[in-house]
């Protein structure tokens, strides 16, 4: 459905433009092609098409099951380039499609906290990323979003909100041999969550605060 993306881009893009000031730090980050995997904080449910009109690629969204339940909603999230995954246990349907799409060379985002923040501040990740990218072998762009916290009820459409995503540096979690520990993946987890957590204002960094932030130091 290449042209329901497309059309969704631009018509996301003039709301943007009119209801919001968007901007785009970081575009230079974005590989042009290769699989790719994009991780990002999650605020609100702007969060998908604001990250989508900001890559300059095509992106594939691995998005929660429950925006399947509904005909309407079905068609609309599957159109933009969305594929559920079952949230809080192992889903090896939606794992090997992750894969799949990594192995096309195609984007594919990820919200590792697996829900919307509801201070906005980041929130301990699940690991089912890192396990795409060890798996995959993909590389890593780190995504930081903030704004889209504000965007509740009408009233955010005469403040125009200032909505920014910010992408890092690219990089790539080091090979590992055999089957990881718990204590390996929480790891490899921390690891990508403080890439996110380093391009975010202090007050966003949550769980991932570095230790002065979090003794208030």
């Amino acid at each position: 459905m290449s042209w329901f993306y497309d059309i969704g881009r631009a018509l996301v893009k003039i709301m943007l433009f009119f209801t919001a000031r968007w901007q785009v730090k970081g575009r230079e980050n974005i590989p042009g092609q290769g699989p790719l995997l994009v991780v990002a904080n999650h605020l609100g449910l702007v969060d998908p098409p604001l990250l989508a009109v900001s890559l300059n690629r095509k992106a594939i969204f691995m998005a929660k099951q429950e925006l399947f339940h509904s005909r309407f909603s079905s068609y609309f999230v599957s159109g933009f380039g969305a594929f559920p995954v079952q949230r809080g246990q192992p889903d090896r349907k939606a794992l090997r499609h992750a894969e799949r799409v990594l192995a096309e060379g195609f984007a594919l985002v990820m919200f590792p906290e697996a829900s919307r923040s509801r201070n906005g501040e980041l929130q301990p990740a699940l690991p089912g990323s890192v396990r795409i990218a060890l798996r995959s072998g993909a590389t890593i762009l780190p995504a930081a979003i903030t704004g889209t916290e504000q965007i509740k009820g009408m009233g955010w459409l005469l403040r125009r909100p200032r909505l920014t995503v910010n992408f890092g540096v690219p990089f790539q979690l080091p090979p590992r041999d055999g089957k990881l520990s718990r204590e390996e993946l929480a790891e490899c987890t921390s690891y990508m969550m403080q890439r996110i957590a380093q391009l975010l204002p202090p007050e966003y960094r949550g769980y991932y605060a570095d230790e002065e932030g979090r003794n208030g130091t």
